[in-house]
C-alpha cells in the first residue's frame, strides 16, 4: 500500500508540475520605455536627459515571484533637446559610443511584497564596467493590453549611481554631480 501511495503522489506531482512553471516572457516596448538621468549642473540647476533605443526581454513567474530583466540602451541614442551637448556626451568625456555602444541592466533577483514587485537586483553596465545596483520600483502594473491585446507589464524604476565608480570621470564635483539619477519608465508586451 506504501508503493501505491507513492506512486500516486508521484503522478500527481507530475502532473501539477506544469501549472506550477507559470515563467511569461515580455519583449520591451521600445516606443514606451525611456530610460532617462538627471546630475547636478555647477550646484545651480538638475541637468535631465534620456535615451531614445531601448531594447530588451522580462521572464516573470507570477506565481513564484521570481523573474528576471535584461535591458539593452543604445548609448548613441541619448536625447537631452540640445544637439551639441548630445555631440559632447557621445564622445570620450561620456560615454564614448565608439568604444561602448550599448549600456545594460541585467536584473536577476525580483522582491516582491504580497504581490507587488518592489525591487531588482542586478549588475548594471557602463563604459566597459559593472556593478551591482538595485532597482527600486515605484509602479509595477501587469494586465490586458487595450492596444495590443495581449497581457502587458509596466514599471517605474529607478536607482542612483556614483558615475565616477563607473570611469567616468571628465568634469568632477563641483562641475557636475558625482551622483546620477537613473530612471527607468518599462513597458512590455508579453511574447
Amino acid at each position: 500500500m506504501p508503493l501505491r501511495r507513492t506512486l500516486v503522489a508521484l503522478a500527481a506531482a507530475f502532473c501539477a508540475a506544469p501549472a506550477l512553471a507559470q515563467v511569461e516572457t515580455y519583449t520591451i516596448d521600445s516606443k514606451h520605455t525611456f530610460p532617462s538621468f538627471e546630475i547636478s549642473h555647477l550646484g545651480f540647476s538638475t541637468q535631465r536627459g534620456r535615451f531614445n533605443g531601448t531594447t530588451g526581454k522580462i521572464m516573470l513567474d507570477p506565481t513564484a515571484k521570481t523573474g528576471s530583466v535584461d535591458v539593452t540602451i543604445d548609448a548613441a541614442s541619448i536625447d537631452t533637446g540640445l544637439e551639441a551637448l548630445e555631440k559632447h556626451m557621445r564622445n570620450e568625456d561620456f560615454f564614448n559610443v565608439g568604444k561602448f555602444p550599448t549600456i545594460t541592466f541585467k536584473g536577476n533577483r525580483m522582491r516582491f511584497e504580497g504581490d507587488r514587485l518592489v525591487a531588482v537586483d542586478g549588475d548594471f553596465t557602463m563604459l566597459g564596467v559593472t556593478k551591482p545596483v538595485t532597482l527600486k520600483v515605484d509602479h509595477f502594473r501587469c494586465a490586458m493590453h487595450p492596444l495590443a491585446k495581449k497581457q502587458a507589464c509596466g514599471a517605474d524604476a529607478s536607482t542612483v549611481i556614483r558615475r565616477s565608480e563607473f570611469g567616468m570621470t571628465k568634469y568632477p564635483a563641483p562641475i557636475l554631480g558625482e551622483e546620477v539619477k537613473i530612471a527607468i519608465q518599462i513597458e512590455a508586451i508579453r511574447d
